[in-house]
């Protein structure tokens, strides 16, 4: 019996659709789940008359894979990816290769690289975006690790990827933890677009009266420009026009106002802060989920706490797509960008992972959850300067800045006058008003730090550290 060239342990959804993804690509597959029964299901269903078999232990899962090895994981991150490295770790042989496409956090799969090369095992940390669909249709793939390993996996996974007009969604990352690194940047920037489109969405149903339908009226129009045509836009008008079976209802307006998380965004964050970047649209869009979570004390508290007097304003009309709700939409769907491209651009030279930040844009493209037609423009912007500091210099992006911040400006202040909370709009105003003024107010911090800790300060009329006896 021919052994198979692909192994998954792992049969949740994402695994069946990436396994279903493989051997439909070519690629003969074998398959693990810790309950066999899943893996009895999944055979008798959709693997059903397809080149793939199932193992009843991780040996005869071993055993049935051709030399070298490829192995991908697909099971929850933290202890459990450690549990079944250890349990399989002793059942390979030098040249084999572990691909962990979970969510891992990327020092956990730096210190996983570090272990398993050392055994002659090759270990790759890969972000897999694109839900269940793009699993199995054709995912954006970011994988890091040695690039040895890389390229002995490169035809598999050049093949599983979506691809777009300038090749496969996938493409070597970096060492060690960088695609896991990558995948948790491109969740924050996710984080931010969906609270981007909520606050809209929030804003005209509260302000306009406007029901779902109207409101998906305008998300058609913003899916129709360069600046908004984009996989999220493209669901939430979907998700706006779904109604409910039961009574013909908007099903949006039936679902509590309470968003998980998984930690993606929070891993951003807590990166940013590291590393010293601004991402307050990101971290704006990460807290607007935690207080959602406070649904009861938010309850109480509207009792108490009342709202402004009523207040009117003039968001435009659905057949310009209420422009300056969509200036305040394209401008923080951009810093959101921004934010997380600084970010690895950062963690680029900290962590020594050379991103090669077009390649970058260009694998975010198709497949994953994220893509966009400005991903064209960000690819285009670091082709053109790849040395960009920010995107918000770039040319084709400082002229979206300069013709919407004044909608935007608009509707941040209107929101605040109509006590409707807008965390990632106001976040935006406030990054871009910061990054665009050449003295902030820091230097009263400084001075401030100095006279009660003599922390000291620097000048701006001469070199080196200074302190003042302030309270003399």
């Amino acid at each position: 019996m021919s052994k198979a060239h692909f192994g998954l342990v792992g049969l949740g959804v994402m695994g069946e659709n990436l396994v279903l993804n493989a051997e439909r690509n070519g690629f003969s597959s074998v398959v693990y789940n810790r309950t066999f029964s899943k893996t009895e299901s999944f055979l008798s269903g959709r693997g059903a008359g397809k080149s793939i078999s199932g193992a009843r232990d991780l040996k005869e899962f071993v055993d049935s894979l051709e030399r070298p090895r490829r192995i991908l994981l697909m099971v929850k991150a933290g202890g459990a990816t450690d549990n079944v490295i250890n349990q399989i770790a002793p059942l390979l042989e030098e040249g084999d290769l572990l691909i962990d496409g979970g969510n891992a956090l990327f020092s956990d799969t730096e210190r996983r690289v570090k272990e398993l090369e050392s055994k002659s095992f090759g270990y790759i940390g890969m972000g897999v975006s694109g839900g269940a669909k793009g699993a199995l249709e054709g995912p954006s793939m970011m994988p890091g690790g040695t690039k040895a390993s890389y390229d002995a996996v490169e035809a598999l996974l050049s093949k599983m990827a979506a691809q777009v007009e300038d090749g496969p969604c996938v493409t070597y990352i970096g060492p060690g933890g960088s695609g896991h690194f990558v995948k948790t940047v491109h969740n924050g920037i996710e984080y931010g677009i969906e609270q981007i489109l909520a606050e809209a969405y929030d804003l005209m149903k509260r302000t306009c009266g406007m029901n779902c339908d109207a409101i998906a009226d305008v998300f058609r129009h913003w899916n129709a420009t360069e600046e908004l045509c984009s996989y999220l836009v493209e669901i939430t008008e979907i998700c706006l026009r779904t109604k409910d079976p039961i009574d013909g209802s908007d099903v949006v307006e039936k679902i509590m106002d309470k968003a998980g998380q998984k930690g993606t965004g929070l891993w951003t964050v807590i990166s940013a802060l590291e590393l010293g970047a601004s991402v307050p649209t990101i971290y704006a869009s990460l807290n607007a989920r935690v207080m959602s979570s406070m649904k009861s004390q938010r309850t109480k508290a509207q009792s108490i706490l009342k709202e402004p007097s009523a207040f009117s304003f003039d968001l435009g009309d659905i057949s310009t797509g209420m422009s300056p709700v969509m200036d305040a939409v394209v401008l923080s769907t951009i810093a959101s960008y921004a934010q997380g491209m600084d970010l690895l651009l950062l963690a680029s030279k900290e962590y020594e992972y050379d991103f090669h930040m077009p390649s970058i844009a260009q694998i975010w493209k198709g497949g994953c959850i994220i893509r966009s037609k400005l991903l064209k423009r960000i690819q285009n912007a670091y082709n053109n300067d790849n040395q960009l500091s920010n995107l918000l210099v770039d040319p084709w992006f400082a002229s979206q800045v300069q013709r919407r911040l004044p909608g935007l400006s608009k509707v941040v202040s209107c929101a605040a006058q109509a006590g409707i909370p807008v965390p990632c709009f106001s976040s935006t105003l406030d990054y871009i008003n910061s990054y665009r003024t050449a003295r902030l107010p820091q230097n009263l911090v400084q001075a401030m730090r100095d006279c009660f800790g003599s922390h000291t300060y620097e000048r701006v009329d001469k070199e080196g550290s200074f302190h003042t006896n302030w309270l003399d």
